[in-house]
């Protein structure tokens, strides 16, 4: 195991372990390497001290070297607004779900499988489920989508 320094293009310093060199590498181009402050996928490692033993000395007979406090993370940023064309649209989106389709809340989920299982005489469903839940129906075959619900204009 090897353990790198490393820090998202936004400054933030965190570390992590990884089986070798060659795994950072390819987690990082697979976009699985993250900055835990801000979610960057940006990140490089940070210039890092060898850690050899000293002629005659092992590791193992060394004592810990004392572990400096990790600074708090920086507050997160707040999402950048989202442009008044893209809210419109959101808007316009949400007025048509609302009318074409009955809110079942937060029996979203077995309702959506009852009307993939042909148990169901609705033809348009929407509510809320949590993540988990909206995966799992991915899995099962049922067809889902996540939508932003912005208010509605007055």
């Amino acid at each position: 195991m090897i353990h790198y320094d490393l820090r998202c293009g936004a400054g933030h310093d965190f570390d992590s372990w990884f089986k070798d060199s060659e795994a950072f590498a390819a987690q990082s181009k697979a976009g699985f390497v993250e900055c835990p402050v801000c979610g960057s996928k940006d990140v490089s490692k940070r210039l890092m001290a060898p850690a050899i033993p000293k002629k005659g000395r092992s590791r193992a007979k060394e004592a810990p070297a004392p572990v400096a406090e990790a600074p708090a993370p920086a507050p997160a940023a707040p999402p950048p607004p989202i442009p008044a064309q893209m809210v419109a649209f959101l808007q316009r989106v949400r007025s048509e779900i609302e009318k074409r389709a009955d809110y079942v809340g937060r029996d979203f989920a077995e309702e959506a499988r009852k009307l993939h299982r042909g148990e169901s005489e609705r033809t348009a469903i929407y509510g809320e489920a949590s993540d988990a839940d909206a995966e799992a129906l991915r899995d099962e075959g049922v067809e889902v989508a996540r939508i932003p619900w912005v208010p509605l204009a007055d």
